[in-house]
């Protein structure tokens, strides 16, 4: 075979030596270098400098909010006063907001009824709650058992 020289390869205007192509590129860079690149990183530490300094005044002024909290011994509960939810005759259980409850279940046989169960056993009004059970089991046995656990049993 025979080989192929580099003059068919490169154009006449490329042709030379690897040094030559190398100093070429150096008097580029050299050229960028002054322009271009030194005031990019400039301005990359003067960022990182301002941010510095934005997280030393956060420090410290979370600093100050806790040794005042513990100063003045500032609770929650004497600020916001809040009350358990009382029973309204008037209101019915229209007071409760209505509550959802996602079981998400993957082949989890051995704690479908523990956490079915413990969803139904909440005290709160049965029409102001919905639970959804949220099964992608491959096992047809614990589709059908997480069924039978959710569906009410029917009294005569």
């Amino acid at each position: 075979m025979d080989r192929l020289s580099s003059t068919a390869l490169l154009p006449e205007a490329f042709q030379g030596t690897r040094d030559d192509i190398t100093q070429q590129m150096g008097i580029v860079w050299e050229q960028i270098r002054t322009p271009v690149v030194v005031p990019l990183l400039r301005l990359s530490v003067f960022l990182c400098l301002v941010m510095s300094v934005m997280l030393f005044v956060e420090k410290v002024y979370m600093a100050v909010v806790i040794v005042l909290v513990k100063l003045f011994r500032w609770r929650p509960e004497t600020r916001y006063k809040w009350e358990p939810m009382g029973d309204d005759a008037e209101l019915g259980n229209a007071g409760y907001p209505m509550v959802l409850i996602q079981i998400p279940m993957y082949n989890e046989k051995e704690v479908y009824q523990l956490s079915i169960g413990a969803a139904c056993g909440l005290s709160w009004p049965s029409d102001r709650i919905i639970i959804q059970v949220l099964d992608d089991s491959t096992d047809p046995a614990i589709k059908v058992g997480a069924l039978h656990c959710i569906e009410p049993t029917q009294e005569t």
